[in-house]
Parts: C-alpha cells; sequence; structure tokens
C-alpha cells in the first residue's frame, strides 16, 4: 500500500483526504490510501514518518509551512526562496528516510490567477503574511504585478491594515486573502478590511476553500467584484503534488 496524506494543525477544514479518495477510487489506484495526520506540534513529524513504513508524501497546511523545513533534506529551487513547502516526498533509503520539500501552490495561484489577468492590472494587495502569502507574493511577482503586504502587526516590507487607504485600493487590481479568516467554522470572519473601498474594478481571490465562498468574497460581491473561490487552487497544487510524488526523477 502507498501512503499518503496532510499534515497540520487543526485539520477539520480540509478537503484533501476526500479530493485524493475520490481520485483514487475513479482512476483506479487501489493501492494507494490518503489519511489526516494531525499534529499538534511539528516536533512530531519524524515520529510520524518513522510509524508510518509505506508513507510515500504529504501535503503540509497550517502553521507548518515554514517550520516543516527544518526536518528535509533536500528543497527545491522556488520552496527555498519562498520559504514555504506545502509538498514532502518520502525517499526510504536503507534505516533513514529522506524528505524533499516542494511548493505547489505557486501552481495553484499561478492556475486560479492567470484567467483573470489583463494589462490593466498591475498591483496586489496580499492579506496576511505567513507561510501561503510568501507563495502568493512570488507567484505575482513573477507573473508582473507588484505586491503590497498586509498585516495586523508592524512587520517589515508590510503595512498594517490600519494603514491601508483608498488610493492604495484605486491602485490595486487584485486582492489576495491568504489568512485562515472565515474558514469553517469560523464562517463568519473575515480581513479587517474597509469593505467601502472596493469597487467592480477590483477582483478578490480567497486562499480559503471551505466554505467555498467566503465571507471576504460574499461581501466583495456585494461591492460589485469579481470573486475567486480557493477550490481551483486546492484542485490544481493537489494534482501538482500528485505529480511530484510520482515523478521517480525528484
Amino acid at each position: 500500500m502507498r501512503k499518503f496524506g496532510l499534515i497540520g494543525f487543526p485539520l477539520g477544514h480540509s478537503f484533501s483526504r476526500k479530493y485524493f479518495t475520490e481520485k483514487f477510487e475513479k482512476e483506479g489506484f487501489s493501492d494507494c490510501l490518503y489519511e489526516n495526520f494531525p499534529l499538534e506540534s511539528i516536533d512530531l513529524l519524524r515520529g510520524l514518518i518513522n510509524n508510518e513504513p509505506e508513507l510515500c508524501g504529504f501535503n503540509v497546511t497550517v502553521p507548518y509551512k515554514s517550520s516543516v523545513i527544518r526536518f528535509l533534506s533536500k528543497i527545491s529551487d522556488e520552496a527555498a526562496e519562498i520559504g514555504a513547502v506545502n509538498v514532502v516526498k518520502v525517499k526510504r533509503s536503507g534505516s533513514q528516510p529522506v524528505l524533499h520539500g516542494f511548493n505547489s501552490d505557486i501552481t495553484g495561484i499561478s492556475d486560479s490567477l492567470t484567467p483573470y489577468l489583463s494589462p490593466g492590472i498591475n498591483k496586489a494587495m496580499i492579506l496576511g503574511t505567513g507561510g501561503s502569502s510568501r507563495a502568493v507574493s512570488y507567484m505575482l511577482r513573477k507573473m508582473g504585478l507588484r505586491v503590497t503586504m498586509v498585516s495586523r502587526s508592524i512587520k517589515a516590507g508590510a503595512v498594517k491594515y490600519s494603514d491601508l487607504t483608498q488610493k492604495m485600493f484605486d491602485e490595486t487590481g487584485i486582492i489576495v486573502n491568504t489568512t485562515p479568516l472565515g474558514m469553517y467554522p469560523d464562517v463568519n470572519s473575515r480581513p479587517d478590511i474597509d469593505y467601502n473601498m472596493l469597487n467592480s474594478r477590483h477582483i478578490l481571490f480567497d486562499l480559503v476553500y471551505n466554505p467555498e465562498k467566503t465571507m471576504f468574497l460574499r461581501t466583495g460581491e456585494e461591492k460589485g467584484c469579481t470573486v475567486i473561490s480557493g477550490l481551483t487552487m486546492l484542485f490544481s497544487q493537489a494534482e501538482k503534488a500528485w505529480e511530484i510524488w510520482n515523478d521517480d526523477s525528484l
């Protein structure tokens, strides 16, 4: 049996297990299994790998996309530059498993946003400064956009929510929520921006996919914004993870 899974904490919001279980059934992978591994501490990872000898790879979600890096023997160039990993491939050679880290979020971000880009869109605003925000920032810059990072507290290279102005919103085409606000079960929360500053020129993208349409997106719709659910990103990055796990050259 080839086993795959997801680490993070908590995991009640995640659709990954459902997605891969359905994929295995539909595509006839009867020798594959996907499980959730909720770890209250990233320090429990080594024990998990030792106790699961059939584990071939796993996804990483909040809050461990950055802290997992210290357990890796190898990391892709993109993941190293971003400083965040969401896919780990487990290679077992002798008695010691070797962990290789990758970032498939960048594929999901590109697939989600590319259909909505136009020559008039050259600035983006990223809400949150965690591991997911780094992947979004990396990809948006690769796509030629200038990026403003937004944080609840004073951080280098970021502005505070309270410092956002109408001018900044008017100059921004894409606004991305990378925080967990609005995620099940806390479905009535949303990032603390002034939603009256939004209009029909804005594109709102939420990395949260459960629920499919978050409070952030619903409020944006009320202001005439174009909204993009996190489900597209989920499916795209999951398929990229599957490709990584099955590529013998990686």
